[in-house]
């Protein structure tokens, strides 16, 4: 295999876990979710890096990948004190609760109201005939004759 073939596939592979990152970062409220899909974008940099270093033959990339992963593991043992301090004083994980945190001047955050759905009536099923007991049809509504 070439290493255009090896760099596409670095690539490939660091843009889906950049992209999966970067969708539950702004999908999800939960604070460690969160926290999880930032390092998945950075790990995704990090391949994506690791993938351009080999192809140039460079260990450039190699050695940014490591500063990425020492810069990752301090942010991660920060960002996880960060969030024990502020759930112990909220009680919550969820972005919307610490609306405090905000600056005086700055309206609170309204999330918005689902659109109730409407209940529709539960379907009608047929019922079986209790065992034993054949049911009672009327022969215009069999479309088959019992005996040929």
């Amino acid at each position: 295999m070439n290493d255009y073939a090896f760099l596409h596939q670095y690539l490939a592979v660091g843009a889906m876990l950049f992209s999966i990152g970067l969708v539950g970062f702004f999908t999800r409220r939960n604070m460690i979710l969160m926290f999880l899909c930032t390092e998945m974008m950075l790990q995704g940099v990090s391949l994506s890096l690791v993938g351009w270093s080999r192809f140039y033959d460079d260990f450039g990339g190699q050695m940014l990948v490591i500063m990425i992963l020492a810069v990752a593991a301090c942010e991660a043992a920060i960002g996880l004190a960060l969030i024990v301090v502020l759930f112990r004083h909220t009680g919550s994980l969820d972005i919307a609760v610490w609306q405090r945190l905000r600056e005086a001047n700055q309206p609170p955050w309204q999330d918005d109201r689902p659109i109730p759905i409407p209940e529709e009536p539960p379907p009608s099923w047929p019922r079986l005939a209790p065992a034993g007991v054949r049911p009672v049809e009327s022969p215009e509504t069999t479309d088959f004759r019992e005996m040929v």
